[in-house]
């Protein structure tokens, strides 16, 4: 028997882990408070919780986060994922062009898994180390040089990377030498300074 069948549940330990991500928690972290599968259909029955997505629940009374779409999506991830990309960009709101999709960075050994994909996120495969993260809340995203030099790598539009970059270098969050992948990209477009 598992300890989760077999403890009482513990409404304030779940309130804490659901207070750190925006008010959602996961299946398992539920089972780790002490609640089983019944007891959360009880209470999403009785509209104390909300399913946001499979094995992701949200506590109805809880404020809505700035980043509450992003956290479930990083919570899917298992805490694994970091956003990256344009989604990063808007993060560090060095774009005024927001993203139609969220772009999600996993480690190189996701990329074997067989996963079902949430709709509008958009998955790259690669390690992103702690000094290249930068936390929005409870979500973690590419630190800005990491997140031009994707940009770069992914062929952004040119006026939209240039601008980002010049946003960031005027923001002091990049150096003119850490944009070398970025004055690469954007060579054939005039540079980083047309």
């Amino acid at each position: 028997m598992s300890e989760a069948t077999t403890r009482s549940p513990d409404w304030d330990q779940l309130f804490e882990i659901a207070a750190a991500q925006d008010g959602l928690f996961t299946t398992q972290q539920a089972a780790e408070a002490g609640y089983s599968p019944q007891l959360l259909a009880h209470h999403l029955g009785a509209w104390r919780m909300l399913r946001v997505r499979r094995g992701i629940y949200r506590l109805v009374h809880f404020p809505a986060g700035d980043h509450e779409e992003l956290t479930a999506i990083w919570l899917w991830s298992e805490h694994a994922g970091v956003f990256s990309h344009q989604t990063a960009l808007a993060l560090h709101d060095l774009s005024d062009v927001l993203p139609s999709q969220v772009h999600l960075t996993l480690p190189a050994a996701w990329r074997k898994r067989r996963l079902r994909v949430p709709k509008g996120v958009v998955l790259h495969y690669g390690g992103v180390p702690e000094s290249d993260r930068r936390w929005f809340g409870p979500v973690p995203a590419t630190a800005p040089m990491r997140t031009l030099q994707d940009c770069a790598g992914e062929h952004l539009p040119p006026e939209i990377l240039r601008g980002a970059a010049a946003d960031a270098l005027h923001r002091g969050l990049v150096t003119r030498d850490e944009l070398a992948t970025v004055e690469e990209a954007l060579a054939p477009f005039g540079g980083l300074d047309p």
